[in-house]
């Protein structure tokens, strides 16, 4: 029987404890996410980190989040009240509606119903996804519009931007996987994954997918819609208490969701390493939850690691990496992934495939040499050009003056 049907005859109280079990779980996987990230970069950096709250300093997350919640619940007076509350709430709700079609188990027995832990599946989830995490976006536009101040409103604007043009490059690295599973479903996505794995065979939307989900979450070394050193914490700087808590719950929860997809689209979902699909069947089925949960724990340390040590790119770096970059890159290996498909499909010799993937690779080398090339000329000729003296007076420098002054 397949995810669909078995998940049509759930009844409605086993999906509100699914429901509230991803809700609880993502809520979890925030506080640990936070200390987690603050003693991975603190080992990083030569510190100790959070290590009074708690055993390890594990209750640090929650300390601060009832701190956050004991804030004083400040509203500017230039502020548009409505759009102002409701900004936060858009940002922290459609981060939990994405996980409605990702699997996190094989099937399960939950309180004598055979089950997955799933909501959902439908024959366009992947798109679902999409489109909930692009609204998502105007919770962060609608807060830094509503604050009334300048700074939110340039982080509000370069999210905007920002997304616009990652959430393209993020979509067409997708293709290749629609077309070689045939399906936008995530369920059987990840079992058109069986013999290999998706971030093999697809190698190329794979990085193009984990460098776009790290600017689609506004982190490091993308967070320019909330640059402290520019924007003082752009999009949110006029927020405090519980609906800055809920930006920052947005946040992780987001990460850990683009971190899920991933994990479902490349990484064959909640299935266990080759060579140990045996241990799928322990606690009942249970135990795929930890192996999704694992997948999930290793993309969230690429981020911890990219934000360690990375810096942050200027503005006009990431939107030009965006559109000149990961968007022809995708856009050349979609026609690749195309063809090759299309020859598999009409039963083509495995030689006359290899030849074309051969002639590929070395147009792009040849592509990419004489790009190489033209740069080294061009630095060739600044380098021996020589600039004319301007034709008009240049004032002396102020300490100069200041020098002959005191001789």
């Amino acid at each position: 029987m397949s995810v669909e049907a078995v998940l049509g005859m759930d009844p409605g109280w086993i999906s509100l404890v699914k429901g509230l079990f991803v809700f609880v779980l993502c809520v979890l996987c925030t506080l640990m996410a936070i200390w987690a990230e603050r003693k991975i970069v603190s080992r990083m950096q030569m510190r100790i980190g959070p290590n009074r709250t708690g055993r390890f300093g594990l209750l640090q997350s929650l300390a601060d989040g009832v701190k956050l919640a004991l804030k004083e619940d400040l509203i500017p007076a230039a502020a548009d009240r409505i759009v102002f509350v409701i900004a936060p709430v858009i940002s922290a709700t459609t981060c939990f509606m994405s996980f409605a079609v990702i699997p996190m188990t094989g099937p399960i027995n939950l309180f004598g119903h055979k089950t997955f832990m799933q909501l959902t599946d439908i024959p366009v989830g992947v798109l679902y996804v999409l489109a909930v995490a692009s609204v998502g976006v105007y919770g962060i536009v609608m807060a830094g519009w509503s604050s009334g101040s300048t700074y939110p409103l340039l982080g509000g604007l370069r999210s905007s931007a920002q997304v616009i043009s990652y959430e393209v490059a993020m979509g067409l690295s997708l293709v290749a996987v629609f077309i070689y599973s045939g399906s936008m479903s995530t369920s059987k996505i990840i079992d058109a994954q069986q013999h290999w794995w998706f971030c093999v065979t697809l190698f190329p939307s794979f990085i193009i997918y984990a460098i776009s989900m790290v600017g689609e979450t506004n982190r490091a070394p993308f967070d320019l819609a909330e640059a402290e050193g520019e924007l003082v914490g752009g999009f949110h700087t006029e927020y405090s208490s519980l609906k800055f808590a809920l930006f920052f719950l947005a946040e992780y929860v987001n990460i850990v969701g683009v971190s899920a997809l991933a994990t479902t689209l490349f990484l064959n979902g909640y299935h266990a390493l080759p060579g140990l699909t045996f241990t799928e069947q322990w606690l009942g089925g249970w135990f795929t939850l930890v192996w999704f949960l694992a997948k999930i724990s290793l993309f969230f340390f690429i981020f911890v690691w990219l934000r360690g040590t990375l810096p942050r790119m200027r503005y006009d770096q990431f939107m030009k990496f965006g559109w000149k970059v990961l968007i022809p890159v995708s856009l050349v290996w979609i026609m690749i992934v195309s063809s090759m498909r299309l020859m598999s499909n009409q039963n083509a010799s495995r030689s006359v495939v290899l030849a074309f993937a051969v002639s590929v690779v070395l147009l792009i080398l040849a592509a990419l040499a004489l790009v190489d090339r033209s740069k080294n000329k061009q630095i060739e000729e600044d380098s021996v050009f020589e600039y004319a003296k301007p034709n008009f007076p240049i004032p002396e420098l102020p300490n100069k003056k200041m020098g002959q002054l005191n001789g």
